[in-house]
């Protein structure tokens, strides 16, 4: 099995994954799930097109010309024969969180104060930083609250573990959802599509720093959420679900899309004598964000959590050889990183609280791959310069909502419902709240506008100008709504 994964010192919060090449989740033993791009749409009778090579269809995404297939038939591809062209067919790629079961704050409590009202305001460095102390919320906040009852007028869609729609800091701001989850994992078929409770608390940390609204903010407290789960117990998920997960949220009409996932792809490897490619994969990304964009969907991603340089393909192939290759396993192509490499995704690298030219230690970097940075906090400046596990401050992570009903070790001193996290996966939705604040406020914009905004009033961090570090710079709620 490919690993791609990083440190276990950076737990939870940092979104990796490992891909299958040999093995798939499934039902049956030796089979294998296949990822087909046609070029245009599917063909009327791909269903038996797909039984007489030996397959069964598992998912299908017609907006995007996609099948998602399992077979048995070693020799699947090569027998398969269809009526429709096919662009690219390959071994789908299954990426996954390296820790499953993560611990918050790698499961050492951390003690802060409440502050007087109760509220974790004063810890939240990163959301007050953002909003200027909380002075965008006044200009705008996703929508108006009146009681209990919230008018959003900007939603914001979260692919990833799913969230706890009961949690007291987001339930009056959650809109539904949908499930791509089987029963019992992937192996499965049966699913039910509203269940989208976050086994994992990754999703949960995600929103809210999009929308917390209580003891915790956000970026946006009345922004809308809808929860796209697509990681299942064991942090798995195929490229099929994801992509159509982006399709669904961009036909349920949300305007602004967060992924804090990532991963991988490689267009040349060989695995025990066998060549892979994965460009089917890489063409239905490409595809599902061109979609969403056409549906005036603006996308944000994190860059990933690896600490290389997108930028130099060279070294970045010796680094998937180096870390993640042995004698079976060879990589030879070009690496993409999905979806943060995708055109029409902003692709956001981690900044931290306490220095303007450092990004966060684990960020990936590059010219043409970083937009723009957020704050994704990390261990401290001790830590940084020390690297030992012993000093790090986790007060230095950024801090947001958890799952109430997960393990207390997950959460922060006593209290259950919030963690401290860091990551690329805490950056990108400070980005996507930016973007759906822009919405709220201005819903005229289309991708590219809201994009420019961010990038035009990010503070320059870094070298001057636009950098690989930071791209544009670091986002800010306060200054793209204003323009100070």
């Amino acid at each position: 099995m490919m690993a791609i994964a990083a440190s276990s010192i950076l737990a939870m919060s940092l979104v990796t994954f490992s891909t299958n090449l040999h093995t798939s989740a499934s039902t049956k033993a030796e089979s294998k799930n296949y990822l087909i791009a046609f070029n245009q749409s599917l063909p009327k009778n791909y269903l038996s097109e797909v039984k007489s090579a030996g397959g069964e269809v598992i998912r299908a995404v017609p907006e995007i010309g996609a099948l998602e297939v399992r077979s048995a038939n070693p020799a699947f591809l090569s027998q398969f024969k269809s009526s429709g062209k096919i662009s690219a067919a390959n071994v789908e790629r299954t990426y996954k969180l390296e820790n499953g079961n993560p611990e918050g704050a790698d499961g050492k409590p951390v003690d802060i104060t409440p502050d007087k009202d109760g509220t974790y305001w004063s810890s939240q460095w990163d959301i007050r930083h953002l909003t200027n102390e909380g002075k965008s919320f006044d200009v705008e906040s996703g929508g108006v609250k009146t009681g209990a009852v919230v008018k959003h007028n900007a939603v914001v869609g979260i692919i990833d573990s799913g969230i706890d729609a009961e949690h007291p800091d987001l339930k009056a701001n959650y809109m539904g959802g949908v499930n791509y989850v089987p029963e019992g994992g992937y192996g499965g078929t049966v699913i039910n599509e509203t269940k989208v409770k976050d086994t994992n608390g990754h999703g949960t940390h995600v929103a809210g720093s999009i929308a917390g609204n209580g003891l915790v903010k956000g970026v946006g407290p009345n922004l809308g959420i809808r929860a796209y789960r697509i990681f299942d117990a064991s942090g798995s998920a195929p490229t099929a679900p994801i992509v159509a997960a982006i399709v669904q949220a961009a036909d349920d009409g949300v305007d602004v899309i967060n992924m804090s996932l990532g991963g991988f792809d490689n267009l040349k490897y060989t695995y025990e004598g066998t060549r892979y490619s994965d460009i089917a994969d890489i063409l239905l990304w490409k595809r599902a964000v061109q979609y969403a964009v056409k549906k005036n969907v603006t996308i944000v991603a994190a860059a990933g959590n690896d600490s290389v340089n997108y930028a130099d393909k060279k070294s970045l192939t010796d680094y998937m050889n180096a870390n993640y290759g042995d004698e079976n396993l060879v990589f030879k192509g070009v690496t993409f990183e999905v979806p943060g490499g995708t055109p029409g995704v902003i692709t956001v690298s981690s900044s931290n609280k306490w220095s303007t030219d450092k990004l966060a230690f684990y960020s990936n970097y590059g010219n043409s791959f970083i937009d723009v940075a957020a704050p994704g906090g990390d261990n401290g400046p001790v830590y940084d310069t020390s690297r030992d596990l012993g000093q790090r401050d986790f007060t230095y992570r950024a801090l947001s909502t958890w799952p109430t009903y997960l393990p207390k070790y997950a959460t922060m001193v006593d209290n259950k419902g919030y963690a401290y996290l860091h990551g690329t996966s805490m950056a990108a939705p400070k980005v996507a709240g930016i973007a759906g604040v822009i919405k709220a406020a201005h819903p005229e914009y289309k991708p590219a506008q809201v994009q420019a905004l961010i990038e035009k009033t990010a503070l320059d961090l870094g070298k001057k100008g636009h950098d690989e570090l930071y791209g544009k710079g670091e986002a800010n709620a306060y200054t793209a709504l204003t323009g100070k």
